[in-house]
C-alpha cells in the first residue's frame, strides 16, 4: 500500500440508558456513528408518582443492543466502552442481588426511576435543614435526587429493603460495575445527585442531620468511597462474563460513566464552530449552553469559577468537562408534556389516521399543518391568544418549586385539528420560554451565554429548534450526529482506551457541527410579549394559591 501501512480503524461503543429504551452505537475516532440499535425497557407505575424499573431487564437490553452494533466488526478494533444512563437509583443486597423498592416486595423491580416523586415529605424535611451542601443544588434539593429516595426507603421499606441493602448505585455506576466488577463511582453521579464534593468528599454532618447516619458508620461503602472522574479507565476493563453478555472481547477499556444529559453535553459542547458565522467562535466554551431535550430537558452551562445560581443545580466541579464548574438547569417534563397535550386532545385519533396515511410521525404532520394554517404570518404568531405554563410536573429550574402546576389560558369550544396544532405550538413555545427563564437566571448570577447547543430526541423536531432560537434570540447549533448522547458515551470509551490525551481533546475531535438555526430577529417583539405573559402566568398561579389558602 502506498504511503506505508494504514492504521486499522479504531472503534468505540457508547451505550445510553434512557427512560424508555436502551440505545447503543458503534462510533469511530472522528465521532461518526457507524451502527445504531435500540431496545425498549420495562417501566412500572404501581401508584401515582411511583416509577420503577428492573436492573436485570436494563442490563439484558444493554446486551441486546451492544451485540447488534458490533455485528460483522473485527472485535479487536473496538478499543473502549462508555455508559451513560438516567440518574435512577439501583438497590442491591450484599451479594449484589436485586432488592424490592416497592410495598409489593417484588425484588425484580429494584430501581427507583429518576422521575419518581414518592419522597416529597423526605425532601421537604431535608430542605428544612438548610444544610450547607444545599447551596450546591441551587439552595433547594430536588425530589428527583438520591438522598430523599434513600430516606424514603429507610422509613418505608426498612425490613424488606433497607436493612438488607449492600449497595445503592446510580444507574450509570451500576452499568460500569456490571461490566467490570469495579464498584468505584463516577464523580458525575455522586457530585450531581448525591451531595458529594469533588474537593471535600462526603459531608458526615449532612447524612447525620437527615437521619442517614448509617452511611457514615460504614465509611460510605454502600454509596461509594472510591470515586473516579468520567472517562477514567475502570479496573482491568471488561470482565469475561460481561464480555460474553455484550458480545465483546474481555479486557476492553470501560470508562467511568456519565448521567445521560451530561453525556449529551459532552457530545455537543466542545464542537469546532469555525466557519458557521457564530458569535461563540471567538468566545470561550463557557459562552455555550448545552440543552439536552428528551422526556425532560437539562440545561448545561460551564464556568471557570464556581457560580451559584438560585434554583439551578451546581456548581459541580469536573462533573461534565474536567476542570470546569457545571451548572445544570432543567425542566422536569418536556417531551413527555408535548405527548401529554397532543395525545389527550379530542382530535388526536384524527391526527393519527392522517399522519399514518402520509407515512409521517404525528409531529411532522402537525408541523406541516401549522404551515398550512398560518397563511401569511409567521407560524409562531398563531398563539397570540393561547398561552401555556409548562410545569405539569412541578418546576425544577429556576423556581425549584415542586408544587407548581401546568396552566393553559385561551381555550375555545372547538376541538378540531387546527386547535390541536395550535395547542401543540403553544406547548413547544412554553418549553422554549422556560429555557429563556433559566438562561436569564444563569446570566443574572454571572454566566455569559451566547449560543445554544441542542441535542436529544426533541432536537430532531425543526419547530422545537426554531422556537428555541426565536424565543431566546440566540442561534441554535445542532450536531452532525443527531445522537449526541451516544457520541458522548463513546467519547468516554475513547478516553478510557487511552487513544486521546484528555476528554477535551476527544470532545474537539469527535463532536461536529451539523446545522445552525438562527433566530428570526424580526419576531423578537412578539416573543418578548409572550415572555411577559409567561411570567404573569406563574405570578397569577401563586396569587390564586394565596387566595385559596387564605383563612
Amino acid at each position: 500500500m502506498s504511503g506505508g501501512e494504514q492504521k486499522p480503524e479504531r472503534y468505540y461503543v457508547g451505550v445510553d440508558v434512557g427512560t424508555g429504551s436502551v440505545r447503543a452505537a458503534l462510533v469511530d475516532q472522528s465521532g461518526v456513528l457507524l451502527a445504531f440499535a435500540d431496545q425498549p425497557i420495562k417501566k412500572w407505575e404501581p401508584q401515582f408518582n411511583h416509577h420503577e424499573q428492573s436492573s436485570e431487564d436494563i442490563w439484558a437490553a444493554c446486551c441486546v443492543v451492544t451485540k447488534k452494533v458490533v455485528q460483522g466488526i473485527d472485535l479487536n478494533q473496538i478499543r473502549g466502552l462508555g455508559f451513560d444512563a438516567t440518574c435512577s437509583l439501583v438497590v442491591l443486597d450484599k451479594q449484589f442481588r436485586p432488592l424490592p423498592v416497592n410495598h409489593e416486595e417484588d425484588s425484580h423491580r429494584n430501581v427507583i426511576m429518576w422521575l419518581d416523586h414518592r419522597a416529597v415529605s423526605q425532601v421537604n424535611r431535608i430542605n428544612e435543614t438548610k444544610h450547607s451542601v444545599l447551596q450546591y443544588v441551587g439552595g433547594v434539593m430536588s425530589v428527583e435526587m438520591q438522598a430523599p429516595k434513600l430516606l424514603w426507603l429507610k422509613e418505608n421499606l426498612r425490613e424488606t429493603c433497607w436493612d438488607k441493602a449492600g449497595h445503592f448505585f446510580d444507574l450509570p455506576d451500576f452499568l460500569s460495575w456490571k461490566a467490570t466488577g469495579v464498584t468505584a463511582r463516577s464523580l458525575c453521579s455522586l457530585v450531581c445527585k448525591w451531595t458529594y464534593s469533588a474537593e471535600r468528599g462526603w459531608d458526615d454532618s449532612f447524612w447525620k442531620m437527615i437521619g442517614l447516619e448509617d452511611f457514615v458508620a460504614d465509611n460510605y461503602s454502600k454509596i461509594g468511597n472510591q470515586v473516579l472522574p468520567p472517562g477514567a479507565s475502570l479496573g482491568n476493563g471488561l470482565t469475561p462474563e460481561a464480555a460474553r453478555d455484550l458480545g465483546l472481547l474481555p479486557g476492553i477499556a470501560v470508562a467511568a460513566s456519565l448521567i445521560d444529559a451530561h453525556a449529551g453535553g459532552l457530545g455537543v459542547i466542545g464542537a469546532d464552530v469555525k466557519g458557521h458565522g457564530l458569535v461563540c467562535e471567538g468566545q470561550p466554551v463557557t459562552s455555550r449552553l448545552a440543552v439536552i431535550c428528551g422526556t425532560s430537558s437539562c440545561h448545561m452551562g460551564i464556568s471557570k469559577d464556581p457560580i451559584f445560581v438560585p434554583g439551578v443545580w451546581g456548581p459541580y466541579f469536573s462533573a461534565m468537562v474536567p476542570g470546569f464548574w457545571l451548572n445544570e438547569g432543567g425542566q422536569s417534563v418536556t417531551g413527555k408534556l408535548i405527548d401529554h397535550m397532543v395525545e389527550g386532545h379530542a382530535a388526536f385519533p384524527e391526527l393519527q389516521v392522517k399522519a399514518r396515511a402520509r407515512c409521517q410521525s404525528v409531529y411532522a404532520y402537525l408541523n406541516s399543518h401549522l404551515d398550512l394554517i398560518k397563511k401569511a404570518q409567521p407560524v409562531g404568531f398563531l398563539t397570540v391568544d393561547l398561552h401555556v405554563w409548562p410545569d405539569f410536573h412541578g418546576n425544577r429550574s429556576p423556581l425549584a418549586d415542586l408544587t407548581l402546576k401546568g396552566m393553559v389560558t385561551g381555550l375555545k369550544l372547538s376541538q378540531d385539528l387546527d386547535d390541536l396544532a395550535i395547542l401543540y405550538l403553544a406547548t413547544v413555545q412554553a418549553i422554549a420560554l422556560g429555557t429563556r427563564f433559566i438562561i436569564e437566571a444563569m446570566e443574572a448570577a454571572g454566566h455569559s451565554i451566547s449560543t445554544l447547543f441542542l441535542c436529544g430526541g426533541l432536537s430532531k423536531n425543526p419547530l422545537f429548534v426554531q422556537m428555541h432560537a426565536d424565543v431566546t434570540g440566540m442561534p441554535v447549533v445542532l450536531s452532525q450526529e443527531v445522537e449526541s448522547v451516544l457520541v458522548g458515551a463513546a467519547i468516554l470509551g475513547a478516553c478510557a482506551s487511552g487513544d486521546f490525551a484528555s476528554v477535551q481533546e476527544a470532545m474537539a475531535k469527535m463532536s461536529k457541527v451539523g446545522k445552525v438555526v438562527f433566530p428570526r430577529l424580526q419576531d423578537k417583539k412578539y416573543y418578548d410579549k409572550k415572555y411577559q405573559v409567561f411570567l404573569k402566568l406563574v405570578e397569577h398561579q401563586k396569587e390564586y394559591l394565596a387566595i385559596m389558602n387564605d383563612n
